[in-house]
């Protein structure tokens, strides 16, 4: 391949760790430093294998539920935030527990936990089965929310007030999609109470503006993101909406089928917010061992957030 024929390679920024990553693998890390390994982990503490293998390494055992952890070793919540009745257990067994729920999850609880208190019929936009929507809806009692995960749902739901209801969100959603879910909802429900900052948290949001930047102009736009990651899987959704030919989602750089590349001239590289930037690396130093690379950076924001560890390991 000749220079003039260099395949472009459009690195979008920000990507990776958000601030909620970074201090929930902190919070283990330092865990591990002050007690000692073992340390439980309940579910995977962001939804990414190269970072659970790692503090598996350091002494971690991740397991699904409380009852699998022994009374007398630390256990940390994962990044997604859990239902009341897991840390409610723990204090009961006098664990030593410490939850590494993002910030920006506990801001929905809250919000959650004030509607119900102010007698409101609460929605939640997101996706079943998903950890931090288990987490969102097990802040109350059962009933007391209901999950709307698409535009039919939104037609579809009949409340007991049209008057007295209020939503919510995931926090890892995409934008485009849940702006329709909520025109939707407010067509139906011009009183509904919304919340005061967005749900979706500004990491989500600057991903997504980021690859829709590279994805305008892109052949082939690759995420380096789990697919039980739901901040990842969205980026592959955007990159296409905006216009790139093609989009995949790769765990790691063998993951790559290279006739993705046949044709490709301009190639756009991004991670979910679950996803160290090693992983990155390792992908444009493969594209870079079978092709002439020109890395150019598109940035949308510069973020700076970081969020205080927890008293147990601060």
């Amino acid at each position: 391949m000749s220079e003039d024929s260099a395949l472009t390679l459009l690195l979008a920024s920000p990507r990776g760790f958000c601030a909620g990553v970074d201090r929930a693998i902190q919070i283990v890390e330092q865990a591990l430093e002050r007690y000692g390994s073992p340390v439980y982990v309940r579910h995977e503490i962001v939804h990414n294998k190269h970072v659970v293998n790692r503090l598996k390494a350091m002494g971690a055992v991740f397991v699904k539920e409380l009852d699998e952890c022994p009374d007398d070793r630390p256990v940390v919540f994962s990044a997604h935030g859990v239902p009341k009745h897991v840390p409610a257990e723990a204090a009961r067994r006098d664990m030593l527990y410490v939850d590494a729920t993002c910030p920006l999850v506990s801001k929905v609880h809250v919000e959650a936990e004030r509607h119900h208190r102010n007698g409101k019929e609460i929605l939640l936009i997101g996706h079943a089965g998903h950890p931090e929507v288990i987490g969102t809806m097990g802040q109350l009692p059962e009933g007391a929310i209901h999950l709307i995960e698409t535009v039919e749902d939104a037609a579809a739901f009949t409340p007991d007030d049209p008057e007295n209801i209020a939503f919510v969100t995931q926090t890892t959603l995409s934008v485009d999609d849940t702006e329709e879910i909520v025109a939707a909802l407010q067509a139906r429900f011009p009183a509904m109470a919304a919340p005061h900052k967005e749900d979706i948290c500004y990491a989500t949001t600057n991903r997504q503006q980021a690859v829709k930047a590279i994805g305008e102009s892109a052949d082939l736009v690759l995420v380096v993101g789990a697919p039980n990651s739901s901040n990842s899987v969205r980026l592959v959704e955007v990159a296409k909406r905006a216009g790139a030919k093609d989009a995949h989602l790769v765990q790691k750089a063998q993951d790559v089928d290279w006739a993705w590349f046949d044709g490709a001239v301009r190639v756009g590289i991004s991670a979910g917010a679950s996803a160290p930037e090693e992983l990155v690396e390792d992908l444009i130093a493969a594209i870079a061992g079978r092709y002439t690379v020109r890395i150019e950076e598109v940035s949308v924001a510069k973020e700076d957030v970081v969020f205080k560890l927890p008293r147990e390991v601060a």
